[in-house]
């Protein structure tokens, strides 16, 4: 017989929970459209060659995607990432007006290794924006994640770096410039493994030491003097572009009294290759999850790759984990369990005047339960207790007669009995949501 069990990485979330992550959901939904964003909605399945495109997310992600084929034996994947497939919908439709604010909320795929806040299946939630090159776009994906994460009562800091900057150290340290990725993405391993970590690395990978430790002299100065420094002494063009993208995004920041929550960071590189401008992550204060809460940044090649064209396509764009947002809350003991019904009627022989009650009170807005079992008063009210139902109504045959309801609270056990024209008068009283 086989055993019952999920895949590993992935997890059923039961009502309660569930209700608990679809207002994280709503939150995020109101943020959004608060700024401008517009909904859309991707295919899972997308085919292999645009996934594995070299404008897509690289050999590191590839290696994580789950690939199948159809009846028709063409090879298909499931998407890892929502930025792709968001750019495939730009890409066939060339004349879609903008810039194109759009926000995708849906389940992606990585056959990584699984941790605290990371699974293999999991749901991402995105906020992208096309036709935009100044870094205003990127600052306004600052004060967003700010405001997003006040509305969980979670401490932020956004970690940010210029992947044109991190090219343009590697190549002034003396690094082949048919290395640079690799170097990269070594370098974001920087605070997992350390120096020596990284250092070894990049021995592992030829690059010559003196190459490395000259790279390591720039990105381990003080981050307000790198920047002084290389704004001052840019040693080539792609550090020239990357800084001057720095100072901008650093101008707003400032302006919008942002600075208090955001650090540069001359060793992020995030993993994909889409990036080409600003990298970001979101990371708690206390530091209690390592996992980012979020992060993004500027990808402006991707969608004129898959265009064809030589134009580009200015993008930029983030994500925000509703899991690991989800076990920050838990963890935290924010997620509390989230009633099923604002009201359980309990009907005594009455199970048709129960109903029609039932009826009326959803049409005024209450989330209504009803006990349709047939179990007795004191096993229902059980039930409205361990699924913290907070009211109880319970109807039975003397109260037809007397028109009056017995009104139950739950948490203080007190009973009232309420005629039923004052039924809905003091529903809106008592319960506030």
């Amino acid at each position: 017989m086989f055993e019952l069990k999920n895949p590993r990485g992935t997890i059923d979330y039961l009502p309660q929970q569930q209700k608990v992550r679809q207002d994280i959901l709503r939150k995020l939904q109101d943020v959004f459209e608060k700024y401008g964003y517009q909904p859309l909605e991707s295919p899972i399945l997308c085919h292999f060659d645009v996934l594995a495109s070299k404008y897509a997310g690289g050999a590191e992600i590839l290696k994580e995607v789950y690939k199948l084929y159809d009846q028709g034996k063409r090879k298909l994947g499931l998407r890892y990432d929502l930025t792709v497939p968001f750019s495939k919908v730009v890409g066939l439709n060339p004349d879609m007006r903008m810039p194109f604010k759009r926000y995708e909320i849906g389940k992606v795929f990585r056959d990584g290794p699984v941790k605290t806040g990371r699974n293999r299946e999991f749901t991402q939630c995105d906020v992208d924006v096309v036709g935009v090159s100044s870094m205003l776009a990127e600052a306004e994906y600052f004060a967003m994640s700010v405001e997003v994460f006040k509305n969980f009562s979670l401490s932020i800091y956004i970690s940010y770096n210029n992947r044109k900057l991190l090219f343009g150290l590697v190549d002034a340290a003396g690094i082949d410039a048919d290395v640079a990725s690799s170097v990269i993405l070594s370098l974001d391993k920087f605070e997992k493994i350390g120096r020596e970590g990284v250092l070894n690395e990049l021995d592992e990978k030829g690059i010559n030491r003196d190459s490395s430790e000259k790279l390591f002299s720039f990105i381990e100065m003080r981050p307000e003097e790198l920047i002084q420094y290389l704004t001052q002494n840019p040693i080539n063009d792609s550090i020239r572009d990357g800084i001057k993208e720095i100072n901008e995004l650093d101008m707003y920041v400032d302006a919008a009294g942002l600075s208090e929550y955001v650090r540069f960071s001359p060793f992020l590189a995030r993993g994909l290759e889409i990036y080409t401008g600003t990298i970001w992550e979101v990371f708690l204060t206390d530091g209690s999850i390592t996992s980012s809460l979020g992060g993004g940044g500027r990808y402006d090649k991707i969608i004129g790759g898959f265009l064809e064209s030589d134009i580009e396509y200015p993008a930029v764009g983030m994500s925000f984990g509703l899991d690991v947002i989800y076990e920050v809350l838990k963890m935290k003991g924010e997620a509390g369990t989230a009633a099923p019904a604002q009201i359980f009627i309990i009907p005594m022989g009455t199970e048709k005047e129960s109903f029609v009650l039932a009826t009326d009170l959803r049409e005024l807005g209450y989330n209504v339960d009803m006990e349709m079992t047939g179990r007795r008063v004191k096993r229902a009210l059980d039930y409205a207790n361990k699924s913290d139902i907070p009211y109880v109504i319970i109807i039975g045959e003397n109260e037809l007669i007397e028109k009056k309801f017995k009104v139950k609270n739950m948490v203080d056990g007190k009973e009232s009995e309420v005629k039923f024209e004052e039924l809905e008068g003091m529903m809106k009283d008592i319960i506030k949501d």
